[in-house]
């Protein structure tokens, strides 16, 4: 009796929470262990990209451009050289459809796809966003029904969450990694313009871009595209495209068009921890409302400035970088309701998303002749212009594009600045821009807008 109240009392010791978080495997099923099985499904699905890309080289010497030098050496042709790169992609349906990172495949001569199996084949690029990184290619399978990943609600996933990268590092081949999720919405990290990325610390190298990030039920949570790192290898902090912007971009292809944004009219910047002491609000996180564009889906909602929004369709968001994720995930022609904070008060504010529009209408120009903007294309500025070029502002005439090597580039111009003087007068349209330039001067001044800081250029 003695002897079975002890063996009584020694398993009710074991099975308590605090012992159970130090028992080793007791049987040989726990310590067997793994993620093989999910692996040897998930595999199959993923892809090894290899581009080429033929790069055209100028002589080194500038001389070989000038007319004087061309009459004893004649002209030179530039030199080809082939650059080849490697990456990885997804395959999301049967009849090969593949994901990817778009700056695996960007300006690429050839593409070629390499199943798990050994097999090549060649791939037709079917739609690029640099936007969001996004990339879609199809290969041709002639019939055959390909392994796919199927695509998971990234809402779903959670911090400490056990994740396994698949791809190809350092083209050494399909290597699996684990790890789990460090962060989510994570923005502002540099690349694309949509950044809402899901942060792991599985490792992730150089040819791993445009691979599988899946979760331990097998689905892909997250296409692999980054990583922060000071030697070119992992650090284990590595960043992921959420699937459902990958849903997204998907329905969109399959619908025939290219991914339209909704837009409500509406800018603001960050409710930082300094500006939520200022509007007495306990924390920061969120977008504190600068404008609202008159009449706009925004406006009409009820929106006002000082307002600050901090979630769409109960979802967080902590600064505008997550807005604009949240708002890209929702469709044109539906409505989404603003989680806001008015003074003090919680409120929702059904909105509708619409496609911005474009008035005025961009009048895209080239700007030529003897001043110093030889060489820029200038637009109109509109709402659907602005979200284009990332800019907060809906009037006015703004930098679309510079021809490298010319005088603006020299000086330091980029597309997306706003020009709002030139020779001390304002200017609100390209008519007047052109107006402007038109006029013989012997000096001039250039005042441009870049991120709300202005910056007068003198040039002689």
């Amino acid at each position: 009796m003695l002897r079975l109240a002890a063996s009584l009392a020694l398993a009710l010791f074991l099975a308590t929470p605090a012992f159970a978080q130090e028992v080793v495997p007791q049987t040989k099923t726990q310590i067997e262990l793994t993620f093989a099985p999910l692996v040897k499904k998930a595999a199959p699905a993923v892809v090894n990209i290899f581009t080429r890309t033929v790069v055209k080289e100028r002589p080194v010497s500038p001389f070989f451009d000038d007319p004087f030098f061309q009459q004893f050496f004649g002209s030179q042709t530039p030199r080809e050289r082939v650059q080849n790169s490697l990456g990885s992609g997804v395959v999301v349906r049967p009849d090969g459809l593949i994901v990817t990172n778009n700056h695996v495949i960007a300006k690429a001569d050839e593409i070629r796809v390499v199943l798990s199996d050994g097999r090549e084949f060649p791939a037709t690029v079917i739609a690029a966003d640099e936007k969001f990184d996004i990339g879609i290619l199809k290969i041709e399978t002639k019939g055959e029904v390909l392994p796919t990943l199927e695509l998971k609600d990234s809402d779903d996933i959670n911090v400490g969450d056990l994740v396994l990268a698949i791809g190809n590092p350092f083209g050494v081949g399909q290597t699996v990694t684990m790890g789990i999720v460090s962060a989510l919405a994570r923005t502002n990290i540099g690349v694309g313009d949509y950044g809402y990325y899901i942060q792991t610390d599985a490792a992730i190298n150089p040819g791993n871009s445009g691979g599988a990030l899946i979760g331990t039920d097998g689905k892909l949570i997250g296409i692999n595209t980054a990583i922060y790192s000071k030697t070119g290898g992992s650090i284990g902090i590595g960043f992921a495209i959420p699937s459902n912007m990958v849903a997204r971009i998907l329905d969109a292809e399959a619908s025939g068009g290219k991914l339209v944004q909704p837009w409500i009219g509406v800018s603001g910047e960050a409710l930082t921890a300094d500006i939520a002491v200022s509007m007495g609000l306990p924390h920061p996180g969120g977008v504190v409302v600068q404008q609202v564009y008159p009449m706009g889906p925004a406006d009409r909602a009820g929106l006002q400035p000082g307002d600050v929004i901090v979630g769409v369709n109960d979802r967080n968001i902590g600064d505008p970088g997550g807005l604009r994720f949240r708002l890209a995930t929702q469709k044109v022609g539906g409505t989404a309701s603003l989680n806001v904070v008015r003074r003090g008060k919680p409120l929702d504010l059904p909105v509708k998303l619409i496609e911005a529009p474009e008035q005025p209408a961009r009048d895209e120009t080239e700007l030529k002749g003897e001043q110093p903007l030889n060489g820029a294309v200038v637009v109109n500025l509109s709402p659907a212009v602005s979200d284009e070029l990332g800019v907060g502002e809906w009037k006015g005439v703004a930098i679309l594009k510079i021809r490298r090597g010319s005088y603006p580039d020299k000086i330091g111009l980029e597309p997306g600045d706003l020009l709002t003087k030139i020779n001390g007068r304002d200017v609100y349209s390209v008519d007047e821009v052109v107006a402007v330039v038109s006029q013989p001067a012997d000096q001039w001044s250039l005042t441009v807008s870049r991120n709300g800081q202005s910056k007068t250029i003198e040039v002689r």
